[in-house]
């Protein structure tokens, strides 16, 4: 196994061993706080271009799941079709792995998917480091490649949205368009366990085109500040002041913020994980939530006709906001989370008996 050097942009170094592909990567490096789902956090579009850290000490123990598809081009049990993360770490790997449903090992998954992992690392200093300072971009220093690697500065949600509109469930029900920031897999496969229509359009699509009953606006990667065109379209179904149902997911929350007139900021070191604990605001009710993004809004720049929704319980972050008429509303969180906590399915439950009525 090769030796691998993980350099911070402020210096610092952990040293590793490889267990994955092997190629110089660079990237924002965060830590995220699951113990189980590593398919999915790999397969989660929202975490394009990171350089993920386990917290958890051994990963790879149950493997990975066969990676086929749905008739209709959905993953049968991913959120992507693709793994999105540059680059995994971890303190330890297990080679070996146990599962009903396992298919292959993680590092054969990685390998094959030319995604760099490093073992080894204490992922504990490192995350504690990350605290402190802030995820900061990194590189990832094989001892056998002297390339230097290029940073994905390109548009993250445009990598990873559709770039076409598909359809799924067609001729089902009530029909939902689902905004493609990066959408996680399982939202769509919940949707049309649901019994509804939905088309899935890509990010800068003007849905309002459309003839549709809802919309949702989906989870992903970077700063809500490049996806103008999204807002713009967002902006101009809110003008219309209709009392179709509306509802954010992840970025999208923020999107939906941007577009009423609120300020969206960096967060120190975003919160990347499946334990984040959440408040509905002004009430004494709290669900656990997962979730994996790197922007929050900021709950005190909202218009009047706006309220915030969710807190979240750790650092008082805005976790969600919502129109106080309209049936306009977005969450931080992800509410049904494939391998995660679904404390907060009743979001989805609510979006679907507005939908219906």
């Amino acid at each position: 196994m090769s030796k691998v050097t993980l350099k911070l942009s402020d210096g610092t170094c952990f040293e590793g061993v490889s267990i994955g592909y092997e190629k110089n990567v660079t990237g924002e490096v965060v830590f995220n706080t699951t113990m189980i789902g590593y398919p999915e956090v790999l397969t989660d579009a929202g975490a394009r271009g990171q350089i993920v850290v386990m917290t958890y000490p051994l990963i790879g123990n149950y493997g990975v799941p066969a990676c086929s598809e749905q008739e209709n081009g959905l993953s049968d049990y991913l959120d992507s079709n693709a793994i999105h993360p540059a680059a995994l770490i971890m303190t330890e790997y297990s080679p070996e792995y146990s599962h009903w449903n396992a298919n292959e090992s993680l590092a054969q998954w990685l390998i094959r998917e030319q995604i760099p992992a490093v073992m080894g690392i204490d992922t504990r200093a490192l995350t504690k480091h990350l605290r402190e300072k802030g995820s900061m971009q990194a590189t990832l220093f094989f001892e056998n490649d002297n390339t230097l690697p290029k940073a994905n500065d390109e548009h993250l949600v445009a990598q990873v949205s559709c770039t076409q509109p598909i359809t799924y469930n067609s001729g089902a029900g009530k029909k939902v368009v689902l905004v493609d920031c990066g959408v996680k897999q399982s939202i769509i496969r919940y949707l049309i366990g649901r019994g509804v229509e939905v088309t899935r359009v890509p990010w800068d699509y003007d849905f309002n085109t459309l003839t549709f009953d809802a919309l949702i606006i989906s989870n992903g990667p970077g700063n809500p500040e490049e996806c103008q065109p999204t807002i713009a379209h967002i902006q101009s179904f809110l003008a219309k002041g209709e009392d179709k149902p509306l509802l954010g997911l992840d970025l999208g929350n923020q999107l939906l913020a941007l577009a009423v007139g609120a300020k969206v900021y960096k967060h120190k070191y975003g919160h990347h994980g499946a334990t984040q604990p959440v408040q509905l605001a002004n009430e004494k009710r709290c669900f656990i939530t997962a979730q994996n993004h790197g922007y929050v809004v900021e709950g005190s720049t909202l218009p009047e006709e706006w309220s915030e929704w969710f807190i979240n319980m750790n650092d008082n972050t805005n976790e969600g906001i919502r129109h106080n008429q309209k049936p306009w509303m977005a969450v931080q969180f992800i509410p049904e989370m494939n391998c995660g906590p679904i404390d907060t399915e009743f979001v989805f439950n609510n979006f679907i008996e507005l939908l219906n009525k």
